[in-house]
């Protein structure tokens, strides 16, 4: 058995304010898996133009394993700037390739040798890549694997139906403090307060909903990100909450994803929820002192699953 890690989603450029830089969330997610020697692996498409060229040659330094499939429509890229606080705002070019991931015999064979699967709501905007994605969950190993609905809203490309069957599909939630606002809106859950800079979420302001899409979903555990106040985990065994250590940010993209990656990699690796929460805080926060979504890691970083 192979034991994958994949990223399945979308592949492309973020078009940063001093270049471009290679991202999307399920390829960054891959990055920070196998960062800790697992066997991540990006799954996407590209167009056949010279970003698609440019993507191979960037996963080839990063040293991440990926199987693209080639189609008609091109790369995928994103254009990024950052607010006075290094937050990203983004403009996401539509009718792109990882739009448009096809559902092949390769893509099935490695869904079935799949040990955890993080994939998102950006690339199921379109029926084609939707369905591939639904595919491939389907066609994983249906004990011990992880399926991690890391939800990523972009702007409004998402659907109360997209989240409704992604969440029947997934068995880990990743969301943020803005994110379970908007999902409790979309689900009926009931309110909770928007957040603020000066008045973060609290537990105490949606553990009812986290409670509820456990339950209506039979969820493992749902991990909500803060932004800088901090983070939680929540799970049938109670709530884990890490304060968000004190850095000097460079930009936060991918901050999100390398939380979840090293999250994911430090659970397979047979941490507790507690252990793998301490070290997910540590990774991001690093990645947060940092340029782009996948920085090379300290020899230390590397070492925390050892």
């Amino acid at each position: 058995m192979e034991n994958y890690i994949i990223g399945l989603g979308e592949v492309l450029f973020d078009c940063l304010p001093d270049g471009k830089k290679l991202g999307g969330a399920p390829a960054n997610f891959s990055y920070h898996v196998s960062q800790f020697g697992l066997n991540g692996m990006a799954v996407s498409a590209i167009g056949n133009d010279e970003d698609g060229k440019d993507i191979i040659k960037e996963l080839h330094s990063h040293g991440l394993a990926f199987h693209l499939e080639t189609v008609s429509e091109p790369t995928g890229t994103v254009q990024i700037s950052l607010n006075q606080n290094g937050v990203p705002q983004y403009d996401i070019c539509t009718g792109v390739a990882y739009d448009n991931i096809p559902w092949t015999p390769r893509i099935e064979e490695i869904a079935k040798h799949t040990r955890a699967v993080c994939f998102g709501s950006l690339a199921q905007r379109t029926i084609v890549t939707r369905q591939t994605i639904q595919k491939f969950l389907d066609a994983m190993p249906s004990l011990g694997t992880l399926k991690v609905f890391d939800i990523n809203l972009r702007q409004s490309w998402y659907s109360r139906g997209v989240i409704e069957e992604s969440l029947e599909r997934c068995n880990v939630l990743k969301l943020n403090d803005d994110e379970i606002v908007l999902i409790s809106q979309l689900l009926d859950l009931g309110d909770v307060r928007q957040p603020t800079s000066e008045k973060p979420l609290q537990i105490v302001d949606f553990e009812n909903q986290c409670r509820d899409l456990i339950s209506m979903y039979d969820l493992q555990m749902i991990i909500l990100t803060c932004g800088a106040y901090g983070s939680y985990v929540i799970s049938a065994d109670g709530v884990s909450f890490k304060r968000t250590p004190v850095a000097k940010v460079v930009d936060t993209v991918g901050a999100g994803d390398s939380f979840t990656g090293s999250f994911c990699a430090a659970i397979l690796a047979g941490k507790s929820i507690q252990e793998a929460h301490k070290i997910a805080v540590e990774v991001s926060t690093f990645v947060c002192t940092q340029h782009g979504a996948m920085p090379a890691y300290p020899r230390e970083l590397k070492q925390r699953l050892l």
